[in-house]
């Protein structure tokens, strides 16, 4: 496992597309494989670049090359068929403007979910002296849109057909030399419930069980972020003390968001892993200031010490304008860098 130095600056996965990738998307049909090879590595030098200019420690290829958090590996997955008609199309942005996937055959993904091949591109593009991680959705947030059949009878018959996949994904990706891995479960966050929350536990473990050891090994519970909308009741307190069994060596909250309400469930957590505490409210277009940031750390260093903290965004920044995202992250790390000079760091 690689070695995390106290106050290290992180986020947890996506950065917003370039306007111009948003548009190549509306009509990729009328470019070529080669064209459209080179609009993803544009577009991943693009993510790299304001990473490392707002000065992280930790960063990654931005889901550039994916669609959606999860909705592209729909793609890599034999089985489904197309998207069904959404529940309702005008109004508000929110979670039943998508449609789910019919399942017509066997689940599969002979071919793996494209993740080794995002690390790849990001090992080649990226500079060196920068962790990089890759992020993957857990099977049971994958399971959310895809529709149950007789083959699978429920969301947990989906989940459990997409474990074994999400599991060599993981493996491969380890594999492949990334020390940095995020397996995102914010379904998990948001249907906590004491009648179910063992049973994430356990699927969760047995699908990071091969790499447990092997990488940093950390995981997202947030309460949602699809158009900058949660959809979880937004409360940490349901989940513990049993996510604490989770086999990762980092936990990353939702703070900012929420006002820093539960903070104190911090301690609880750096007792036995690493905490990122997310500082930047992905959702708002307040831009916090570095002595915001700085405020926000020293709070929470009353609860943990820095070598088991490290600082984030509260969620990926793929529903939040370039323009604020680039800001928000110069000034976290600015933020961060102003209490590592206050304790000698």
């Amino acid at each position: 496992m690689i070695e995390a130095p106290p106050l290290r600056t992180t986020v947890v996965g996506s950065y917003p597309f370039p306007s111009w990738l948003e548009l190549a998307m509306q009509q990729l049909d009328r470019f070529g494989t080669d064209e459209i090879a080179e609009l993803q590595d544009d577009a991943v030098i693009v993510a790299i670049h304001d990473q490392v200019r707002a000065g992280l420690d930790v960063i990654t290829d931005g889901e550039q090359t994916r669609l959606d958090f999860n909705l592209s590996f729909y793609g890599h997955l034999r089985g489904l068929g197309p998207p069904a008609k959404p529940r309702r199309a005008y109004g508000p942005p929110g979670h039943d403007q998508r449609g789910k996937h019919p399942i017509v055959a066997t689940l599969e993904a002979p071919d793996g979910l494209g993740v080794v091949g995002e690390y790849r591109r990001l090992q080649a593009l990226a500079p060196p002296g920068h962790v990089l991680k890759v992020s993957v959705p857990g099977p049971y947030t994958l399971s959310g849109r895809i529709l149950s059949n007789a083959q699978y009878p429920d969301r947990w018959a989906v989940t459990e057909a997409l474990l074994p996949i999400v599991r060599h994904e993981l493996e491969e990706v380890v594999a492949n030399g990334c020390l940095e891995i995020t397996v995102d479960e914010p379904s998990m966050s948001c249907y906590a419930s004491p009648e179910n929350i063992e049973r994430f536990v356990d699927i969760f473990n047995r699908t990071v069980e091969p790499v447990v050891g092997r990488c940093l090994l950390s995981t997202h519970l947030c309460f949602g972020n699809y158009k900058g909308r949660a959809v979880g009741k937004r409360r940490y307190a349901p989940m513990f003390p049993d996510f604490l069994g989770l086999s990762v060596d980092e936990i990353h909250l939702e703070m900012a968001s929420r006002e820093f309400a539960e903070l104190e469930i911090i301690r609880d957590i750096a007792e036995v892993k690493r905490v990122a505490a997310g500082v930047i409210d992905v959702k708002s277009y307040y831009i916090e200031s570095p002595q915001d940031i700085a405020e926000r750390v020293r709070a929470c260093l009353c609860h943990v010490p820095a070598e088991r903290l490290s600082i984030a965004p509260d969620c990926g920044l793929s529903q939040t304008a370039r323009w604020a995202a680039s800001r928000k992250l110069a000034n976290m790390v600015a933020g961060v860098q102003i209490v590592r000079q206050e304790l000698g760091l």
